[in-house]
């Protein structure tokens, strides 16, 4: 395994923002094939999820290491703290797809973790500039995509949610993004914006509100959360395709978790269980989706999250209808894990051997 810098689980979300590693020399194998995310041209189909790109630092040490989709970690448009560690807790789990309980922890490293952030989120003024910044930074053909979520108060409407979205959303494009994604699904919160894309006539709403905000010709991602049920589906892509570009599937599958004592973690309430445990979920996700834009005559663009780690991964997604993939797991475990993907696609594999630090 690498020994570049990695995201350190057994630190605080703040330690890993103010040790961010920053960009490093590598040369990066090219990857065959036309590619697109959202609509716009890009080097390979290679991204990184909302999560492990804390700031702009983050964002140039993982460009630097083969990936040319980067997404800024969720912001607001007010500041947010970070839930209590363990933040990142590695599980012990086979293949999930929904409605499992009590996960019990791992007392090791493992591919699969339960994800427990919150959606934290800095002040606007210091995200708006490093989100400039990083934009500034970035070769030109790497793509920046701005998560954002709304930040409910009490006593909220939809449509109060869905104007703080708006707002947030424009604050992203006006600043540096090359693609908004929001987020309509967090499994880690139990307020209404963690679960939207579940509920068709409150995305629909959302999403033409951010488009209006945004304009129309910046692509607008949103990022769902595990769905299996077809009429659902059929309502809320029906629902968002004529304002949305993308959507981003799956943001983690919620479960339960326990400790090696059976006792439960999080005071009992369900985590996003995120990594290879989900994968062939996701994966369902992805062509059932594909299925339903395919009948509806939808532009959408699907993008495959969770569980890639390999090229065979990667392939399993694109063949299932995603137009380009994010890893998120993979690449807190092995920073060089794109850098092998892309070896491996362009038949170098052999000759490819990470540098030590």
């Amino acid at each position: 395994m690498s020994q570049l810098p990695r995201y350190d689980i057994t630190q605080s979300y703040q330690w890993n923002y103010d040790h961010s590693p920053g960009p490093v020399e590598r040369d990066v194998p090219s990857m065959p094939g036309n590619w697109s995310f959202c609509g716009l041209p890009v080097p390979s189909p290679l991204g990184i999820a909302a999560g492990p790109l804390l700031n702009g630092d983050w964002c140039l040490y993982y460009a630097s290491l083969g990936f040319d989709i980067l997404t800024y970690k969720t912001v607001r448009s007010s500041g947010r703290i970070c839930y209590d560690p363990p933040n990142l807790q590695p599980v012990k789990t086979g293949p999930l797809f929904g409605g499992e309980k009590n996960i019990p922890i791992a007392g090791e490293l493992t591919d699969s973790w339960a994800v427990s952030f919150g959606m934290p989120s800095r002040e606007p003024g210091d995200w708006q500039k490093d989100v400039e910044r990083t934009r500034t930074l970035l070769p030109k053909e790497k793509l920046l995509v701005v998560s954002v979520v709304a930040s409910e108060q009490p006593g909220w409407t939809i449509d109060d949610l869905a104007a703080d979205y708006a707002l947030t959303a424009k604050m992203a494009a006006e600043h540096g993004a090359d693609i908004v994604e929001m987020n309509f699904s967090c499994p880690n919160v139990s307020s209404c914006d963690g679960q939207l894309y579940m509920n068709a006539a409150d995305s629909t709403l959302v999403t033409q509100q951010a488009r209006d905000a945004i304009g129309p010709n910046l692509p607008l991602a949103i990022k769902i959360g595990h769905l299996t049920d077809q009429v659902t589906a059929e309502q809320l892509i029906d629902g968002v395709s004529p304002f949305a570009t993308a959507l981003v599937t799956t943001n983690g599958i919620a479960a339960t978790v326990v400790d090696q004592n059976n006792r439960p973690l999080y005071d009992g309430r369900p985590r996003g269980i995120c990594g290879a445990a989900i994968r062939d979920a996701s994966i369902q996700q992805v062509q059932m989706m594909r299925d339903i834009i395919e009948k509806q005559q939808s532009n959408l663009k699907l993008i495959g999250v969770s569980g890639i780690s390999t090229a065979a991964d990667v392939d399993r997604y694109l063949e299932a209808g995603a137009e380009a993939v994010e890893l998120a797991t993979a690449v807190m475990l092995d920073p060089e894990v794109a850098l092998k993907i892309r070896a491996e696609k362009n038949g170098s594999a052999q000759d490819f051997e990470p540098t030590r630090e």
